[in-house]
């Protein structure tokens, strides 16, 4: 390819204004700037939640690991009556 082809191929590119930013480049770059900014506040938004449902989720387990604790003492306790009523009925 000629220097006189690259030339001519080029020149239509700068002519579509993008050495005067005006009009709808400045429009589309409003728009993209304001896209971006909502992209960011959600970014935000879904990062606390994400925190938030995290912590949430530790004292849920911490929740469920104490009850199951609770529900093995019942457990064990309810087992030892048992026994000590198979005892009593032993002894009748």
């Amino acid at each position: 390819m000629d220097s006189e082809n690259f030339e001519e191929n080029i020149a239509p590119f700068a002519a579509e204004g993008f050495d005067d930013p005006s009009g709808t480049v400045v429009t589309d770059l409003a728009i993209l700037a304001e896209r971006i900014e909502r992209l960011v506040q959600r970014c935000e938004q879904v990062f606390r939640e994400n925190r938030e449902l995290r912590e949430q989720m530790t004292l849920l387990q911490i929740e469920r690991d104490t009850l199951h604790g609770k529900n093995e003492q019942s457990r064990s306790r309810i087992e030892a009556m048992i026994v000590r009523l198979r005892d009593l009925e032993q002894a009748s």
